[in-house]
């Protein structure tokens, strides 16, 4: 099960910040689709979206499954 592996400590994405009509800031991941926030500003924006992607890949473990004998490596890019 995923909770077997080791889990990354960072992980650097790339956000991008618009102004919205109604004031502040929406934000989204485009590496992580359906992956958006707001704030009221750059820093509240950066911080929701912060939460966002945490919720983002905490979903995707829960769909997560290992054939047994597969072997999980890091890789680096």
């Amino acid at each position: 099960m995923l909770s077997d592996v080791k889990r990354l400590t960072s992980m650097r994405l790339q956000v991008v910040l618009e102004p919205s009509e109604e004031g502040g800031y929406t934000i989204f991941v485009p590496s992580l689709p359906g992956c958006i926030s707001e704030g009221e500003n750059i820093d509240d924006a950066l911080s929701n979206i912060h939460e966002a992607i945490e919720l983002y890949l905490e979903s995707t473990e829960d769909n997560f499954s290992l054939v047994e004998g597969a072997i999980i490596q890091e890789v680096v890019l």
